[in-house]
């Protein structure tokens, strides 16, 4: 074949096709919201802890703060842009530091928290968000020895919610009695730095300080899989399972480089990949994406979002573009894709914690048609639950029920949480029948029925001059400290 002077010879197709693989993620660009669209003027909490400090969902978003004498945590609707007051109520029933929170998958309004003093706590949020400080939960969950760093909803089964604490047990809740259900005390001998539900939550796979990740059937109570020394650094890891049943890892090698790893669940001894990263020291917060098989890194004290595809074909983990600004992010949220802006091509949208805000970050496809792109979009998990507690606890799974986003998620309203405590008239000592009072006795439903709501109303009342006091005493207590500085 002759070849003029100064022209290149044209490739074949096939051989083209190999130098640049085809990904529709490819262009993936990511884009922070103009400053009025941010939340401004919020004090993040400065815990030594590597959890997100962030949770979102379609209704709000959730940032753990700085609060003197207990912990607490913010909740905005998400159209509450803009400086956030300071005396704005927040969620503060916890008497320690606020380690870990995140929202109910099948409730916009259920949020779990979990802190240093050593309780989980699972709260309500009214449907426009807080007027006054709540410092009541639905229900505190008691069952750890040591401060809890972790909660995890189950995926499918309503009302199943997971903690992890630093004395390294796993306990799985069902919150709608309020009861320990599983215990796993004996698998871990060291902390525990992450725990993920399969898809269809039947498994667990874990990340823990001895350097294991190992694979867990909670209700067999039976380590499925391990792996030893998944990153041989002393920094911690992070596992989690993607939607075909393997497992993702980050961690640091021995030389303290960043590295992602690919593990396949029924056998563990070899990754199917490992990469290299960098040789920053900040842990690596994997965000997953089952739909599209994109893996988002946002390193804490990092400035940056990398974002992988993860696929079949060799290297399997596919670097695709990284989002870089100024500023180091202390935490990160992560919108459910039911929360996505489907008109715009967004694919994904963080939540960046600044030092003094939170800054919402939108990842785009760029597509020139306005047509609703379901190449983009395939159906995904709904916010319905396709199991009740009861059924999951005694051995049922369920995939989650997908919904589609061709006209844009629409929320429905969502049922208020109920506690029954199942044991607690076996508690309580009975009261014998000649102490009740006959006018008790004899009692009409309807004057019984008057009485409980008259009860209820002295309740609320109570609480709310409760939560007001509470107010003052902090606003008492930071004139106190203007004044301090003053006279200084």
């Amino acid at each position: 074949m002759r070849v003029c002077a100064g022209t290149k010879p044209k490739l074949p197709r096939d051989m083209m096709r190999r130098v640049v693989r085809q990904s529709k993620f490819r262009h993936v660009f990511g884009q922070a919201v103009r400053n009025d669209q941010c939340y401004d003027d919020i004090r993040v909490s400065r815990v030594t802890w590597d959890s997100s400090f962030c949770a979102v969902n379609p209704k709000f978003v959730a940032i753990i703060i700085e609060a003197s004498g207990g912990g607490a945590f913010l909740v905005l609707p998400l159209q509450k842009t803009g400086r956030i007051d300071k005396a704005y109520p927040t969620v503060c029933g916890h008497t320690g530091p606020v380690l870990d929170i995140e929202w109910c998958p099948h409730n916009d309004h259920v949020i779990a928290s979990s802190s240093e003093d050593c309780t989980v706590m699972v709260w309500q949020i009214p449907e426009n968000g807080l007027e006054s400080p709540l410092s009541e939960p639905v229900v505190v969950l008691e069952g750890h020895s040591k401060r809890v760093g972790i909660v995890s909803w189950h995926p499918t089964a309503r009302n199943v919610l997971l903690s992890a604490g630093c004395d390294n047990q796993i306990i799985i809740w069902n919150v709608g009695t309020g009861e320990v259900m599983i215990n796993l005390e004996d698998m871990h001998p060291d902390v525990i730095f992450s725990v993920s539900w399969s898809r269809n939550g039947s498994l667990l796979c874990t990340a823990c300080k001895d350097k294991k990740v190992r694979v867990i059937d909670p209700r067999k109570k039976k380590i499925v899989a391990e792996k030893d020394k998944a990153h041989e650094g002393a920094r911690p890891m992070r596992a989690i399972f993607l939607a075909d049943g393997n497992i993702f890892t980050t961690g640091f090698s021995r030389m303290s480089e960043r590295q992602l790893a690919l593990w396949k669940t029924d056998s563990m001894d070899e990754p199917i990949c490992v990469q290299e990263m960098d040789s920053s020291n900040g842990v690596l917060l994997p965000f997953y994406d089952p739909d599209t098989n994109i893996v988002y890194l946002c390193g804490k004290g990092d400035s940056s979002i990398r974002y992988f595809e993860i696929t079949d074909e060799a290297p399997f983990v596919h670097y695709l573009n990284t989002f870089s600004t100024k500023e180091p992010q202390r935490g990160m949220g992560y919108m459910p894709k039911r929360g996505l802006d489907v008109n715009k091509c967004e694919i994904a949208r963080f939540y960046k914690l600044h030092e003094r805000k939170c800054e919402p970050i939108i990842m785009t496809v760029p597509r020139k048609s306005d047509l609703f792109q379901d190449d983009l979009y395939p159906d995904t998990a709904g916010p319905d639950p396709s199991l009740e507690a009861e059924e999951w606890f005694a051995g049922k799974n369920g995939g989650p029920i997908l919904i589609s986003l061709k006209d844009g998620y629409v929320s429905t309203k969502n049922r208020d949480l109920k506690v029954v405590k199942t044991n607690v008239l076996e508690s309580k000592p009975a009261t014998k029948a000649e102490n009740v009072p006959t006018v008790q006795k004899h009692a009409s439903p309807q004057s019984s029925v008057k009485m409980e709501d008259k009860l209820e109303e002295v309740l609320r009342e109570f609480k709310s001059l409760r939560d007001r006091v509470i107010l003052q005493d902090r606003r008492i207590a930071r004139l106190e400290e203007q004044v301090a500085k003053v006279a200084m």
